[in-house]
């Protein structure tokens, strides 16, 4: 099932144990999605995923509503997105995306993270080496199968497809979004989220104690308004 499925199942960080900061996000990326292409789900495809995981996240169709209202609104101030990179604890590097109208708060949000919790903030790109950016899809399973799915949407930039349950996840390069959620689409399948993520290329195992260390920086970023996503190379 390869690198993708192993890293999915070993992850042990608290990615959004908040409703409330699920929204956040999700509406966070309703705006900037907007902002970029217009409010009709119809023509602007990234608007079109984000309302399919807003309803996977049983995120209120008001809020949906909300949050596109509200980006077409000459008032709302544009989010920048934002990358910041460093090291933990015990050597593991994190890698940290944002959502931010206020960049100069957020860098010393990040930095003072890093500090107290034994890390270092890098520089720019200091961890493009580590990390793949992929775009990963999660359809549900029905009457397809994910080994005749594989063949098909390879030709779209898919390069990973497996069955975990009753869905099946979809692992393809950044670049290759659009492609393959207009393949899913056109093969009528039943897109659950679509999402990006950053999968380290290696990972390092910690003793419970050292992991204890480095999950208590994650927990500090994700509690942190503008931040979008956390990975790490923590095994």
């Amino acid at each position: 099932m390869g690198r993708a499925f192993e890293f999915r199942k070993e992850r042990k960080f608290k990615r959004w144990g908040q409703m409330a900061k699920i929204f956040t996000r999700i509406g966070k990326d309703i705006v900037m999605a907007v902002k970029s292409g217009g409010g009709n789900p119809d023509t602007n495809s990234r608007l079109r995923a984000l309302i399919n995981n807003a309803k996977a996240a049983n995120m209120p169709k008001e809020n949906v509503e909300r949050a596109i209202k509200k980006a077409t609104s000459k008032e709302q101030e544009d989010y920048k997105e934002v990358v910041y990179e460093g090291y933990g604890p015990h050597g593991i590097a994190i890698l940290i995306e944002t959502a931010t109208d206020n960049p100069t708060r957020t860098v010393a949000n990040v930095r003072s993270y890093f500090m107290r919790g034994g890390g270092t903030l890098g520089t720019t790109g200091s961890l493009d080496f580590i990390f793949e950016r992929k775009c990963v899809f999660k359809i549900a399973k029905a009457a397809f199968d994910a080994e005749e799915l594989e063949l098909d949407l390879i030709d779209f930039g898919a390069d990973e497809v497996f069955a975990d349950e009753d869905e099946i996840m979809i692992y393809g390069a950044f670049q290759d979004f659009g492609k393959i959620q207009k393949a899913l689409e056109d093969k009528k399948c039943e897109i659950k989220s679509a999402e990006f993520e950053r999968l380290p290329h290696d990972t390092k195992e910690l003793s419970p104690e050292q992991m204890a260390e480095v999950e208590k920086l994650i927990d500090k970023f994700n509690d942190d308004d503008d931040v979008q996503n956390v990975f790490h190379t923590m095994r």
